[in-house]
């Protein structure tokens, strides 16, 4: 069993930065990689970013690329998103999850494991 708690979400206005952290324990070795996903009210969960387990390669939606970073800190099993420059539009409650094999990494299906999810509300 692998456990993620996510933390760092909060309210911004348009144009600020949030860095989120997800610390992740349990049975990790073996695992494939991680991402954050982000689901709106009234919207299907979509892919925001996606990072390999030993934080060599890291893949982003278009939405979001130049401005979110991805990254992780493999002596503390966390894994971050750095956000800036943020727009409304980004609101919405923010996923970490992890693959336990080498599948599609844009695939809320392709994750074995799901954090508890944390808020971002970006005002204009």
């Amino acid at each position: 069993q692998v456990l993620l708690v996510e933390s760092g979400g909060g309210w911004v206005q348009a144009g600020g930065s949030l860095k989120l952290s997800c610390a992740t324990s349990g049975r990790t070795f073996n695992m494939a990689g991680q991402g954050w996903f982000r689901q709106a009210p009234g919207k299907e969960r979509e892919f925001v970013a996606a990072i390999g387990w030993r934080g060599a390669s890291t893949y982003y939606a278009d939405s979001v690329k130049g401005r979110f970073t991805i990254s992780r800190d493999n002596a503390k099993n966390t894994v971050y998103l750095q956000m800036n420059s943020l727009k409304p539009e980004d609101t919405a409650v923010y996923y970490c999850a992890a693959r336990s094999a080498p599948r599609d990494y844009r695939l809320p299906r392709s994750y074995d494991y799901w954090g508890q999810g944390t808020q971002v509300t970006v005002s204009s």
